[in-house]
């Protein structure tokens, strides 16, 4: 087995400094589901105020780690948004 490199090579580094990152994180809101918030027991697929919030422009549905949606309303919310494209309802893509 051959010993440990020292010297150059591949280390952790230092990066950034911990000043720059830490006001970063003084502006960063805390992300909360806005359907537990206002105890919506369903989303509607023909509630359509609710359902653009959740599509950028392109007409791609915004993921829950962007969005702080909890997984259950997450999975509503993606149904209810392809239902209502199905239907005419919402656009596809931008180009409609």
């Amino acid at each position: 087995m051959p010993p440990p490199r020292r010297g150059k090579g591949k280390g952790k580094g230092k990066g950034r400094p911990t000043r720059e990152r830490g006001q970063r994180a003084l502006f960063r809101r805390r992300k909360f589901c806005r359907f537990t918030a206002d105890k919506i027991e369903w989303i509607d697929y023909k509630d359509l105020d609710i359902l653009r919030d959740f599509i950028n422009e392109t007409g791609k549905i915004i993921p829950a780690r962007i969005t702080g949606t909890s997984a259950g309303y997450q999975r509503q919310l993606s149904t209810a948004i392809k239902r209502a494209r199905f239907l005419a309802l919402l656009p596809y893509t931008d180009l409609h």
